[in-house]
């Protein structure tokens, strides 16, 4: 049987601020084993913290940010983010193809509206 060629991607999932240190955890074990179930790999993760949103989104002001870097068959993705859907406390997700892992990412801060 051939196996099937692994691609690298960036994922950025923001994740309800309002769950406790101990649920935000279990969301974020969530989402990794979806991609380890599926026989993905996690290369790197990047814990962004509490931040604010630019906008409301489905009444959430602030989310928790994490960006996964995973290696992962491409007919896999949209079961992910089927997955994705019906998790209630994924605020926000985006899943896209790199070709490099960032080592150190940096958020521009918000501009405070006065």
């Amino acid at each position: 049987m051939k196996q099937q060629k692994q691609n690298l991607y960036e994922g950025m999932y923001v994740i309800s601020a309002t769950l406790s240190d101990d649920a935000r955890h279990k969301a974020l074990d969530k989402i990794q084993g979806g991609i380890k179930q599926r026989g993905g790999e996690i290369v790197k993760l990047h814990d962004q913290g509490r931040r604010r949103l630019a906008y409301e989104i489905d009444g959430h002001r602030e989310g928790h940010f994490y960006i996964v870097y995973f290696n992962l068959g491409p007919s896999a993705i949209a079961e992910l983010w089927h997955d994705y859907h019906l998790n209630e406390d994924l605020v926000r997700f985006i899943t896209l193809r790199t070709d490099k892992v960032m080592e150190k990412i940096e958020f521009k801060p918000l501009e405070d509206k006065q």
